[in-house]
C-alpha cells in the first residue's frame, strides 16, 4: 500500500486541506511533518467549514489516525484550543498522536519573534509572530524544549534556563524589554503536561510499523515549496522544509518508503507576506481573484497577494520534490474571464529565461512573459468528470499539465468536499 506525500507546489495556501480530506477516508494515517500554527487549512464538510492550523486535516476523517510528527513545532495552548474547538463541534480527536520529539513553542519564542520583526522595520520578513522561527532556531542551536521534556521537571528547568541565558540579554540590552523568568515559563509549560500526555507517543516507531503492515500513510506538508528554508525564495521563507524530503526527516521514515509525491497547485498564484512575486497583479484582475477566491489567510487573516499562473514555479516544484502528480485547485475561480494569461517564461536583463533562476536578485527582477489562453463562462462546480468541463477549461488544464511536468490527477471545481474531479486515483 502506498505512502504518499502531499505538499504545496507554490507559496502555500493552494488547498492542501481539501486534497488531504479527499484522501482521508481511504488513508489510515495522516501525518503533519513540519511547520507549526503559522499554516492553515480550510476544509469544507457539507455545510460545515473547519479552519485547522496545527492539526492534520485527517482529523476530520473517521477511522483515520492523525499524527503530529517530530518535525513540527507545537504551541501547546494552540493545540489544546484547537482540540477543544473540534470536540465542541462533535469531532472525535481521541486518536491524535503527538511525537515526543516535537519541539514546543515557548512564551519566550513568541516574544522574540514579535520584537525582532518590529526591530527589523522595513527589512522584516513578514512572519506570523507566532514563535515559529525562534523555536526552529532553538532546535538547531540545541537549546530547544521538546514535548518529552514536560515529563522531567528538572531537565525542563535546566533547558529553559539555558535558553534564557542569551535571550534575556537580547531582550533587556538590545530590545529594551523585561527579562523573562525561567520559573514562570516552566510553571506554564508544566500546566500543559497532563492535558496532552494521552496523545504523546513514539510516532516514528508507530508509522514505520504501519507501513510494514501495508497501511496507507499520508504525509501532509504545511506552507509550500517556495517557502522551503532551503529551496524557497530565501530569506522570505518559513523555517522548515515543506518539500518532499522534509517528510522523511519530519516524520522519521526513510525515503524508500515513499511511493507517491502529490503537489497541490492552484489554477492561479497567491502569496502571503513579503518577497518577490513575478506574476503579482495590482489591478482589477488581482482584486477579482482575491474576492472570488476568498484569498485571505486561514491563520493570519491577511489578504493574499494574487497573480496569474506561473509555469516556471510549477516546473521547479516538480523538480525539487520529484512530483508524480498534481492536484489542481480552484479552477472554478477563473470562470468568467474571456482570456487568461499564463506565465511561460521570465525576462531578466533582456534575456528570456524558462526555468526558475537560482539567484534571488534575478528572481526579484524577473518580468513575466505571458501566453494568453481562452477562458470560459460556464459554471463548472457541478462537473463530475473531465469531459463535463467546458472545452476551454479542458484546454487550460491540459496546457498547465504540459507546462508543469507532471500529470494533473485531480481538479478542484469548488470548495465543497464533493466538488472534485478525480482523473487518476492517488491510491492505485
Amino acid at each position: 500500500m502506498p505512502a504518499l506525500v502531499l505538499l504545496g507546489a507554490q507559496w502555500g495556501d493552494e488547498g492542501k486541506g481539501k486534497a488531504t480530506d479527499l484522501l482521508g477516508g481511504s488513508v489510515d494515517y495522516v501525518v503533519r511533518y513540519q511547520g507549526g500554527n503559522n499554516a492553515g487549512h480550510t476544509v469544507v464538510v457539507g455545510d460545515q467549514k473547519y479552519a485547522l492550523h496545527l492539526l492534520p486535516s485527517g482529523i476530520l476523517s473517521p477511522g483515520c489516525t492523525p499524527v503530529i510528527g517530530n518535525g513540527v513545532v507545537v504551541d501547546p495552548a494552540v493545540l489544546l484550543s484547537e482540540l477543544s474547538g473540534l470536540n465542541e463541534r462533535g469531532v472525535d480527536t481521541s486518536k491524535l498522536l503527538l511525537s515526543g520529539n516535537a519541539h514546543l513553542i515557548t512564551p519566550y519564542n513568541i516574544t522574540v519573534d514579535k520584537v525582532t520583526e518590529r526591530f527589523l522595520g522595513k527589512r522584516k520578513i513578514g512572519t506570523t509572530g507566532r514563535g515559529i522561527g525562534p523555536t526552529y532556531a532553538d532546535k538547531i542551536n540545541r537549546v530547544g524544549i521538546r514535548v518529552q521534556d514536560l515529563y522531567d521537571e528538572s531537565i525542563l528547568m535546566q533547558k529553559v534556563e539555558a535558553a534564557l541565558d542569551v535571550k534575556n540579554q537580547l531582550l533587556t540590552k538590545l530590545y529594551n524589554r523585561r527579562a523573562i523568568e525561567a520559573g514562570q515559563v516552566v510553571e506554564e509549560l508544566l500546566g500543559y503536561a497532563e492535558q496532552i500526555k494521552g496523545y504523546v507517543a513514539d510516532t516514528t516507531l508507530i508509522l514505520n510499523k504501519a507501513l510494514d503492515d501495508d497501511k496507507v500513510v499520508l504525509f501532509e506538508g504545511g506552507q509550500g515549496t517556495l517557502l522551503d528554508i532551503d529551496h524557497g525564495t530565501y530569506p522570505f521563507v518559513t523555517s522548515s522544509n515543506p518539500t518532499a524530503g522534509g517528510a522523511c526527516t519530519g516524520a522519521g521514515v526513510g525515503p524508500t518508503k515513499i511511493n507517491r509525491v502529490i503537489g497541490i497547485l492552484k489554477a492561479y498564484t497567491t502569496r502571503v507576506g513579503a518577497g518577490p512575486f513575478p506574476t503579482e497583479l495590482f489591478d482589477e484582475d488581482g482584486e477579482a481573484l482575491r474576492r472570488i477566491g476568498g484569498e485571505r489567510g486561514v491563520t493570519t487573516g491577511r489578504d493574499r497577494r494574487c497573480g496569474w499562473f506561473d509555469a516556471l514555479i510549477a516546473r521547479y516544484a516538480t523538480r525539487v520534490n520529484g512530483l508524480t502528480d498534481f492536484f489542481l485547485t480552484k479552477l472554478d475561480v477563473l470562470t468568467g474571464w474571456e482570456q487568461i494569461p499564463v506565465c511561460v517564461a521570465y525576462e531578466i536583463d533582456g534575456k528570456r529565461v524558462e526555468e526558475l533562476p537560482y539567484s534571488q536578485s534575478d528572481f526579484h527582477h524577473a518580468k513575466p512573459v505571458y501566453e494568453t489562453l481562452p477562458g470560459w463562462s460556464e459554471d463548472i462546480t457541478k462537473a463530475k468528470s473531465f469531459s463535463d468541463l467546458p472545452k476551454n477549461a479542458q484546454a487550460y488544464v491540459k496546457a498547465l499539465e504540459e507546462m508543469s511536468g507532471a500529470p494533473i490527477s485531480a481538479i478542484g471545481v469548488g470548495p465543497g468536499r464533493d466538488e472534485t474531479i478525480e482523473i487518476n486515483s492517488f491510491l492505485s
